[in-house]
């Protein structure tokens, strides 16, 4: 009887939790569907559509058991890695970036907005900042006491409360304080209302005013037109700017295909190739030498301890320290430590090294803290595999009369590099992308007096990082290029390295 209830409980109990998880997964579907529609996005809505209908066919049919395994691992792979990735190589092939971000209609009402000017007799509001899903908009009233809401598709009419002449609660609004204000100020003083061919603009932050637009775009000639001075930029659709006679550009713009531009811009644009190969040379250099110094001081740690000695689990606890110091604040230290007046480094020594001044020393430096950063896990693993060698192997060697360096470069190397050569390929894919290990110890530096672009430590993540988000605004499309040219890098290299390690395979096993 007790055995009759429990299977009973437990075929209960399955079809519940199937119900629960595919209800919870299709309010997931809805509510990500909502913004899909707003934003009609219908391509990527018919593949959330099709990936829940193919979610719902295979859990509630009993058939294609495999598929109930293999489907939500593969719909993860999908969401988070292989999307990101198209997504990443969609962007290399546009201008997306500031200035370049919406639609050619979202750009001409940019620049009609940002011309706004003050007039004689311009409508004046009571201002009060508010946001709505994050974003800013203008709660106003007029002299004659209406009530407005104003955000980037208009002013249109709505009911607050007011008191005084100010906006005091507004349903599905957040008030903004003036402290809270004043921390977004330029955000807001460059905010503005389309009116028609003007745009409502905020004067500090509790009056705005309806201004005219100094600058007008004329579909006739496809062109923005300044009233005053007649000056005219003609809209160029190939690079999704405006552009006047003698090539000035007005800095809105809106997102339009540039096909190869961004890759070849790598290629024929001197600013960037004159250091592009040289940056790629000492990126593998970094990439090699932080693998074989971390390799190396990790192997050597591990056959030290591999040996019985007398607290040894001591020694590797102690060992492994480095490794659970969170690497972000430990990059920081470092920093500090190779500091030229007051670093422990120059005073333990008794130097006076300009570390971060020169570029060699600025390199060593950096590869130094890698390896510090960087043995503890080769360590781990080099004992793992250590402790997995057959002794009998290690012992016949011995026999045949093989000594100590004859027994580790015949027998025990080539078997731990059969175990590891997949992990020490991607501690090179880690290194070859370690923005953090450059950009919070050197920033890329030192710098050539006459070029701040490029330094002497600058990967080509850093390096990328700087051109695409620079002095000059963010330009997301061409350092997507410039980051479809490390994933082929890294993937070649990769490809390599794994090739190399099946014929290891092949040999020693």
């Amino acid at each position: 009887m007790t055995t009759t209830i429990q299977r009973g409980g437990g075929s209960l109990a399955g079809p519940t939790i199937k119900i629960a998880l595919l209800g919870a997964g299709l309010a997931l579907a809805i509510a990500a569907a909502l913004p899909l529609v707003d934003a009609h996005a219908w391509g990527w809505l018919a593949v959330l559509a099709a990936t829940t209908a193919l979610l719902f066919y295979v859990y509630l049919t009993p058939r294609h058991i495999a598929a109930k395994y293999l489907v939500p691992g593969t719909v993860f792979l999908l969401a988070f890695q292989a999307l990101p990735v198209l997504y990443t190589a969609s962007t290399a092939f546009t201008n997306y970036g500031d200035g370049h971000r919406g639609s050619k209609a979202e750009a001409i009402t940019a620049v009609q907005g940002a011309s706004v000017k003050q007039v004689p007799g311009s409508m004046e509001y009571d201002l009060a900042v508010a946001t709505r899903e994050g974003a800013i908009v203008f709660l106003l009233v007029d002299k004659a006491g209406a009530t407005f809401v104003g955000d980037g598709t208009g002013l249109h009419p709505a009911q607050f409360t007011v008191e005084g002449g100010r906006i005091v609660a507004a349903d599905g609004y957040t008030l903004l304080s003036l402290g809270e204000a004043n921390l977004r100020n330029d955000d807001i003083l460059a905010f503005s209302v389309p009116t028609g061919e003007g745009a409502v603009r905020a004067s500090g932050l509790t009056r705005a005013y309806n201004g005219q637009a100094t600058q007008f775009y004329d579909p006739g000639c496809d062109c923005v037109t300044d009233r005053g001075t007649g000056r005219q930029w003609r809209a160029d659709n190939d690079s999704g700017s405006f552009v006047a006679a003698d090539g000035d550009r007005l800095p809105q713009g809106w997102k339009v295909s540039v096909g190869l531009s961004n890759f070849t811009r790598v290629l024929t644009d001197s600013r960037i190739s004159g250091h592009f190969l040289g940056t790629l040379a000492w990126n593998f250099a970094f990439a090699i030498a932080s693998v074989l110094v971390t390799f190396g001081l990790g192997l050597g740690c591990a056959l030290a301890l591999n040996a019985k000695l007398r607290g040894r689990s001591f020694y590797r606890v102690l060992l492994v320290l480095p490794y659970a110091m969170p690497g972000f604040a430990m990059l920081l230290v470092w920093r500090d430590l190779f500091n030229q007046q007051f670093g422990l480094v120059n005073r333990f020594f008794g130097i006076d090294v300009d570390w971060f001044g020169q570029p060699w020393t600025a390199r060593l430096a950096v590869i130094l803290v890698q390896m510090w950063m960087g043995y503890p896990y080769m360590f781990l693993v080099a004992t793992g595999a250590l402790q997995a060698i057959p002794k009998e192997m290690t012992e016949a060697a011995t026999i045949d009369g093989a000594s100590v360096l004859q027994r580790f470069k015949r027998v025990t190397l080539p078997l731990l590099l059969v175990a590891l050569t997949p992990l020490l390929i991607a501690s090179f894919a880690f290194n070859f992308n370690n923005f953090n290990a450059i950009y919070l110890t050197t920033e890329g530096g030192p710098f050539p007096p006459d070029d701040s672009t490029v330094g002497a430590t600058d990967l080509l993540i850093t390096y990328t990082y700087r051109l695409a988000f620079g002095g000059s605004g963010a330009q997301f499309g061409f350092a997507a290029a410039i980051s479809v040219y490390i994933f082929a890098i890294v993937a070649i290299v990769s490809l390599i390295g794994f090739r190399r390690s099946r014929k290891q395979e092949e040999v020693y096993s």
